[in-house]
């Protein structure tokens, strides 16, 4: 998938546990680590506004976007 996540990242700069995180952000401990480790496939923009805001972050900070590495192409518009 070509959105990297950055979750990680913030919380290791925040030095904040998942556990805390989860309920600074009212969500589980187990959905942070389907986030943090890539496999969600959506996010809501409440839960992006609670990450943003217990982090002190933009969203640009939590997703980053890479091209298709198998093919060099966008997925989406295929150039």
């Amino acid at each position: 998938m070509p959105i990297v996540i950055n979750l990680d990242v913030e919380l290791a700069k925040k030095k904040m546990s998942v556990a805390d995180f989860a309920a600074a952000i009212d969500i589980t401990p187990a959905n942070v680590s389907v986030l943090k480790n890539g496999r969600a496939k959506a996010v809501r923009f409440s839960t992006l506004d609670a990450i943003c805001r217990v982090l002190d972050c933009q969203p640009g900070d939590i997703f980053r976007w890479v091209p298709d590495v198998e093919t060099g192409t966008d997925a989406v518009t295929g150039a």
